[in-house]
């Protein structure tokens, strides 16, 4: 039985008690993480993802955290005297897969977006009698007129709304 579970942004295949380095993970040496997003699985029939597998989880256990080899990057540019040498260890976890899932795997409770609050409206509009329409944008004085039911603002100049609405 294997399954293709993405981890950290790529794509692993992956069977039981195989050992997988993988880009650095949050967690301590010796706790176990499980991962959801599962694309294929096989377990005797192939059972594909649209993207992932629902209920469908991989679970490993963290062995170490280590870094990889030290690779050299050097840019030079013909004579000219430029020359940049630079060197980077890529941070990785090794992990052990502990079991694969097929169902029954309780996935992390997705966080539900918080229903959006309708704009509320400015309530200087509503208290008309001790404004000054002089003061108001364009935009401001339509919305008047329009609350109001007054026609044709749509060609009305900011003095002809005014007008319109004192």
């Amino acid at each position: 039985m294997y399954a293709i579970v993405e981890i950290a942004g790529q794509q692993f295949k992956v069977a039981k008690d195989q050992k997988v380095f993988v880009h650095r993970l949050q967690g301590d040496e010796g706790s176990k993480v499980t991962f959801d997003n599962v694309l294929l699985l096989d377990d005797g029939k192939v059972t594909i993802g649209a993207p992932a597998i629902e209920g469908a989880a991989v679970t490993a256990k963290i062995l170490s955290h280590l870094k990889g080899d030290k690779v050299i990057v050097f840019k030079k540019k013909r004579r000219k005297g430029y020359r940049k040498k630079n060197g980077h260890r890529q941070s990785f976890t090794e992990i052990q897969i502990e079991s694969i899932a097929a169902s029954g795997a309780k996935k992390a409770p997705a966080k539900k977006a918080a229903p959006k609050k309708e704009a509320v409206k400015v309530e200087e509009t509503k208290v008309e009698a001790t404004q000054d329409f002089s003061k108001m944008t364009v935009a401001e004085l339509k919305e008047l007129a329009k609350a109001k039911g007054i026609t044709g603002i749509s060609s009305m100049k900011k003095a002809d709304l005014i007008a319109a609405l004192s």
